[in-house]
């Protein structure tokens, strides 16, 4: 995946074709790097289980090899200038020998994911904080690549698009509500006249890394407060988070199920993402807080044994 990062970023200099208004080669980078991120974080996690390792370890392989394929599919698609997802061309021999790649990779993704998230929730993988964010993450992760799936499913959108040689290409399904090929959102080119569903696919997906970034941040804090240098502290703040960022996927998929752009939220999704930032910091100030007067609490003396 990093190895294709850098060869999409050669190919958006050099090549300045467009595919539904947005370079050809954008969409093999933004899986190269998402995957690329939540592999290593995969790859990360998978080597400090103590139970089922070779379960998976199996798992982690077909994981690697399906999104080798998978992303594979994306960038030849995407050097011949032609749709790779959702392509109903039944006349272009190498898109038909790409779709099952395309419709059944995500279906193995989704289910090796879902037995990595059992092996997870089984063990302990270190501290309190930790496994808090691991387990979050790993749930989110999963939702995050269920939604879409979920979406595609059961939403049929039949149309015809233009692809970068100026072959009209048939397709079926989309990314979202409104405007299925949208897109218009600077650096994430998510559709700013429709829903789109691949919003809360990205905050769900890695959601696990900044719940293991906060889980970092609030160890390496622990050393000059005293306060937060409880494990159970340090948990129970994770614990928080993750309901608040469980909160902000729900909205957002729900802001995508009505139609609406992420970038143009109405009254009632603000009222929701204000709903969830209020609870959430509640929920934070209450445990600094009652953390604080534990640390603050005088400590009985311990008993003289005479």
């Amino acid at each position: 995946m990093a190895a294709l990062v850098v060869a999409c970023g050669v190919g958006l200099a050099v090549d300045d074709r467009l595919l539904l208004g947005e370079p050809v080669w954008y969409k093999p980078l933004k899986f190269a790097t998402a995957f690329g991120l939540y592999t290593a974080t995969l790859a990360w996690l998978l080597a400090r289980l103590s139970k089922g390792r070779r379960l998976a370890r199996w798992l982690g392989t077909v994981f690697a090899v399906t999104t080798v394929a998978e992303v594979g599919a994306i960038t030849v698609q995407a050097a011949r200038g032609t749709i790779s997802h959702f392509n109903a061309d039944q006349s272009d021999p190498i898109t038909l020998a790409l779709t099952p790649v395309l419709t059944f990779g995500v279906m193995v993704i989704v289910i090796a994911q879902l037995i990595i998230g059992v092996i997870v929730l089984i063990q302990r993988t270190g501290s309190p904080a930790l496994n808090q964010a691991i387990r979050a993450g790993i749930g989110l992760a999963v939702a995050g690549m269920l939604i879409p799936v979920y979406w595609m499913v059961t939403e049929i959108n039949e149309r015809t698009v233009t692809d970068a040689n100026g072959h009209t290409v048939p397709m079926y399904q989309g990314h979202g509500i409104g405007d299925p090929d949208g897109n218009g959102m600077p650096l994430t080119h998510w559709s700013v006249t429709g829903g789109d569903f691949r919003v809360p696919h990205f905050f769900a997906l890695h959601g696990i890394q900044v719940l293991l970034v906060l889980a970092a941040v609030l160890a390496a804090l622990a050393a000059r407060k005293a306060w937060l240098r409880s494990e159970q502290v340090q948990a129970r703040l994770v614990r928080c988070a993750a309901y608040g960022y469980t909160g902000l996927v729900a909205v957002v998929t729900w802001q995508a199920g009505r139609g609406q752009s992420f970038a143009h939220p109405d009254t009632s999704t603000l009222g929701a993402l204000a709903a969830v930032l209020l609870l959430t910091s509640a929920a934070l100030v209450t445990t600094v807080s009652t953390a604080k007067r534990a640390a603050r609490a005088p400590k009985s003396p311990a008993p003289v044994d005479f």
